[in-house]
């Protein structure tokens, strides 16, 4: 059994204890109502909470561009929304960041019996994905979410809600079985979405279904809708760059060109990062 209270863990991460204790005076005195900065005093945790979520993006897009020398300061600049937060949370008697550390390690050792109780290490990983679902599912039961769905946040980006919403739906029995299918659903649904015409209500409404099937599609086929558009994004944004520099070399801007010389263009770059693509 791990021993999380092992002196010698706590010793390698002595300097730790001291940076974040360094980091949540300085928030103090930020949120200072006599002596802290306006703008920090004024914060809720409705202001925070859009900077939270772009700082979280801001990480995925370091590691996602493997820019490794730019992501300690990007997780940094998320651990301050953890500690504004945790101020705040002080400041109204809802919790502190010591009782916010306390409960997220408590539940770690909950859900790991097989590190920190008499569990035995020896599980695949299916079996320990299996067994954190039923401890997370008992973890909602207690807090009184007991419908399927419950618990899945609505602050989360469309496409990833949807992912998580089906999963929940999938333990239920609430899934197609052959892939197939999907498919054949995602064909409907294309051929709805043609006839919606210029209704805008109908478009929001089909276009929304169909992208919830496309997202279906993807969780069958073992893939991560939202990694999936991310990574599409970069690849426009890397090939229109492409355009952009290959028409600056002429004296031009894409306001100068046509739509086919453009088109033409993203053509040429699209072949020649096929041709410099590593053969399997």
């Amino acid at each position: 059994m791990a021993d999380p209270t092992d002196p010698l863990i706590f010793d390698q991460t002595a300097d730790d204890a001291r940076q974040m204790q360094r980091l949540l005076a300085i928030m103090a005195c930020l949120r200072d109502p006599e002596k802290g900065c306006p703008w920090d005093i004024e914060q809720t945790y409705a202001t925070i909470a859009p900077y939270t979520i772009e700082e979280a993006h801001e990480v995925a897009d370091a590691i996602a561009r493997e820019a490794w020398g730019e992501l300690e300061g990007e997780l940094g600049d998320l651990l301050l929304q953890a500690v504004y937060f945790a101020q705040m949370g002080r400041e109204d008697g809802h919790f502190t960041f010591a009782s916010i550390a306390r409960n997220v390690s408590d539940k770690m050792v909950a859900r790991h019996p097989h590190i920190f109780g008499d569990e035995s290490r020896d599980k695949s990983a299916e079996q320990q994905t299996l067994d954190w679902e039923k401890q997370k599912a008992a973890e909602r039961a207690a807090k009184g979410e007991t419908r399927t769905l419950d618990g899945v946040a609505l602050g989360l980006p469309a496409l990833t809600r949807a992912l998580k919403l089906q999963k929940r739906a999938a333990r239920v029995g609430f899934d197609w079985t052959d892939v197939k299918d999907v498919v054949t659903k995602l064909q409907e649904e294309a051929a709805e979405l043609a006839e919606a015409e210029d209704d805008p209500d109908a478009l929001e409404d089909e276009m929304g279904d169909m992208l919830f099937v496309l997202t279906n599609l993807a969780r069958h086929k073992g893939i991560d809708p939202e990694a999936a558009l991310r990574r599409t994004n970069a690849k426009f944004t890397r090939r229109f760059n492409a355009i952009e520099d290959a028409l600056d070399a002429e004296g031009r801007t894409p306001q100068q060109a046509t739509l086919e010389e453009m088109d033409a263009l993203w053509t040429r770059i699209k072949q020649a990062e096929k041709a410099a693509a590593p053969s399997g």
